[in-house]
């Protein structure tokens, strides 16, 4: 039997979005400190770490400053940068703690699902009493 290593944070185990997530989580960083840090807004950071976006040199080279990694090592995996994660150890009582923490997530989104579904239901209705007149939706 071979063994086969893996390379993490390497172009076939991650993506861009992946490295600067766990760069920015082992530097004890929130979205919104690095966000403040590079003098972006938030929703452009989160858009980074889904791999919806790609920053501008300049930004670049500012978050591989901040976390402390080579622009390289953002960009490809390749050079100064996080070494593999830990293994993870889990306890039997863990299971049960994750499990219970996944149930009060879904109770949590349901009962958000149903409060945008009724906030949706009350714009309509505000719309269609407004029906004649000019609403602005923003």
């Amino acid at each position: 039997m071979t063994e086969q290593t893996t390379d993490w944070y390497g172009p076939d185990a991650a993506t861009f979005g992946d490295r600067v997530a766990a760069a920015r989580e082992a530097a004890g960083m929130t979205q919104g400190q690095l966000a403040r840090r590079l003098g972006i807004k938030k929703s452009t950071l989160s858009a980074w770490e889904r791999d919806l976006a790609e920053p501008r040199a300049n930004k670049l080279t500012m978050l591989a400053g901040v976390l402390n990694v080579s622009m390289s090592w953002l960009l490809t995996g390749e050079g100064e940068g996080m070494s593999e994660p830990a293994p993870l150890e889990l306890e039997a009582g863990d299971f049960t703690s994750v499990l219970n923490e996944l149930r009060d997530l879904r109770s949590e989104m349901r009962q958000n699902a149903e409060r945008a579904a009724r906030l949706e239901k009350k714009l309509r209705t505000l719309l269609q009493v407004n029906d004649g007149q000019t609403t602005e939706v923003a």
